[in-house]
């Protein structure tokens, strides 16, 4: 039997929180029950519920980190570029980096139904809207003298591009004999280039 752990308020919180992304990043949102956590964490299967009402609670903070990391890494990438194109590059990549690095997370956060439920919790939404305007904000700097519809119209294509190849890739889509001659690098570049609508 599990020995009991100590764990002070907010500990235990935490540590179901990383606990639960660790088993989404290995399996998907599928993985996760709540009484296999406070197992493996070594409290009692009532213990994580003084936390979170239920499962979909603790996916909720799970996808809402996973947004504002997203957001914290787009704003990295805007301070650091040398100027607003190399800046939304940047963005652009830091979007690849998420869906490539921790692809469990990502597809929880833009493949489920998470977000679009009825009773998504607000946090999840406020992390997913700032996500949304870090990108948002790139393309605008990118290009200050558009109207609003182009700078939105080229947000969405520009983030359908980068999502529609992390899809082709992640499922398996993309074959040899399609890329060849291109190697990885130079097909990430040709992505990014259209992403920007330079391509």
């Amino acid at each position: 039997m599990a020995t009991q752990r100590g764990y002070h308020h907010g500990d235990l919180r935490a540590a179901l929180i990383a606990a639960a992304a660790a088993a989404v990043e290995a399996g998907g949102p599928e993985a996760v029950s709540l009484r296999d956590l406070a197992q493996s964490l070594g409290v009692s299967t009532a213990a994580p519920y003084r936390h979170f009402l239920d499962r979909r609670a603790l996916l909720d903070e799970v996808a809402a980190l996973g947004f504002a990391e997203l957001a914290k890494a787009y704003q990295r990438a805007q301070a650091d570029a040398p100027d607003p194109q190399a800046a939304l590059r940047e963005t652009a990549k830091a979007y690849l980096t998420l869906a490539f690095g921790r692809p469990g997370l990502f597809r929880m956060m833009f493949a489920s139904d998470l977000v679009d439920a009825a009773d998504a919790p607000t946090s999840l939404l406020s992390a997913a809207r700032e996500a949304w305007e870090g990108l948002y904000h790139a393309v605008t700097a990118a290009d200050p003298q558009a109207d609003l519809a182009s700078v939105k119209r080229r947000t969405i294509t520009g983030w359908a591009t980068l999502h529609g190849f992390i899809t082709l890739v992640q499922g398996g889509r993309l074959k040899g004999f399609m890329t060849e001659p291109l190697s990885e690098a130079e097909l990430l570049e040709a992505i990014l280039d259209k992403t920007l609508g330079e391509g």
